[in-house]
């Protein structure tokens, strides 16, 4: 609630929904900022909620569902997730196994189960990709539904305890027989694979933006402890192994900045690709990780305690390069634009 009442949730959501009705480029900001606050930058799952979720039910959704839900949204008083990954399908999604079969009434029967949702465990509302028709192949099989976590049948596993981003409650979401109403369906059915595939570059740059502005908090951290930590007699800055370092991260975090910057100008000119934004997730992610552990390292052993922000940071990064599809299916996304047939 305070996160809305504060204007960070909704910030490119049309002010008619409650939203401020601002661009990507202002939102990224906040995307960054929380990446720079003070102490471990995880935070709750503000930009999943505000700028992954909300977009599904702007850009798919009837008027009913967008009156219904999104306002909530962006005061804070609903808390959004979305369910793509099941115990056997991740970056797979064409694997899932959960149903939504329609029944003769037009209600659908949801089952089976979802794991690593984030903001699962206080959501309010969850965006479910379910099959609508298993017998059918590929992506035609995939549909979307708004589901109340209210509805019989709906359960939560408790929070899973992660190795870092501690503050993001990450749950499992089980389906026994939920009855949605028909007005649950989010779009077309059959139509939810190439919906998740329109809204994933945004989802990936996202990612590639929090991890750029979090590689950017460690090095500030790490360059500020070289110039103030004292070792034999003078600032480790001072011996040459260590400003080369500090050189090669800063000469690294600069050039990936450009790259994520017009990725994101792209994205708001509307012209940001698959290809691209797989680009930026996998440069970033992996840049992350290698900033992040130089800073553990150049702490010496204050690196490895839990209080200090880099090695926090280091639990937090990891993740980065599994989830919104691993970094193995970046390449693959990014490799079939290299092909000359």
């Amino acid at each position: 609630l305070k996160a809305g009442e504060y204007g960070l949730l909704g910030i490119n959501c049309p002010e008619k929904y409650g939203g401020l009705g601002a661009s990507i480029l202002e939102a990224a900001i906040s995307w960054e900022e929380c990446m720079y606050a003070d102490g471990s930058p995880s935070g709750p799952g503000f930009a999943l909620h505000s700028d992954i979720c909300i977009p599904y039910i702007l850009h798919y959704g009837t008027e009913a569902q967008k009156e219904r839900w999104i306002p909530g949204m962006c005061e804070g008083s609903t808390i959004a997730a979305i369910a793509m990954t099941e115990p056997g399908a991740g970056s797979d999604l064409q694997g899932l196994r959960t149903t939504a079969i329609k029944d003769t009434d037009g209600t659908y029967l949801l089952n089976g189960s979802k794991t690593y949702i984030t903001n699962g465990w206080m959501s309010n509302l969850v965006i479910v990709v379910a099959k609508t028709n298993p017998e059918a192949k590929g992506s035609a099989a995939m549909s979307l539904f708004l589901v109340d976590p209210t509805l019989p049948g709906f359960s939560k596993g408790n929070p899973l305890k992660k190795a870092g981003l501690k503050a993001q409650d990450t749950c499992e979401l089980f389906f026994e027989d939920v009855r949605l109403p028909a007005d649950a369906l989010l779009g077309d059915e059959g139509r939810g694979f190439k919906y998740l595939m329109e809204e994933l570059p945004q989802e990936r740059l996202i990612i590639a933006v929090d991890c750029q502005a979090r590689a950017e908090n460690a090095f500030e951290t790490t360059r500020t402890w070289c110039n103030e930590r004292v070792a034999f007699g003078k600032p480790l800055i001072a011996k040459q192994v260590v400003a080369h370092k500090l050189a090669e991260m800063k000469t690294a975090l600069s050039i990936n900045r450009a790259f994520v910057d017009q990725c994101l100008q792209l994205h708001h000119e509307g012209r940001l690709d698959t290809a691209t934004a797989s680009m930026a997730k996998a440069a970033s992610t992996d840049l992350a990780w290698r900033i992040c552990d130089d800073a553990v390292q150049l702490h010496g052993g204050m690196g490895f305690m839990w209080e200090t922000s880099v090695a926090r940071q280091l639990a937090d990064t990891r993740v980065h390069r599994i989830y919104g599809g691993a970094n193995e299916i970046m390449k693959e996304l990014i490799a079939r634009t290299c092909k000359t047939n």
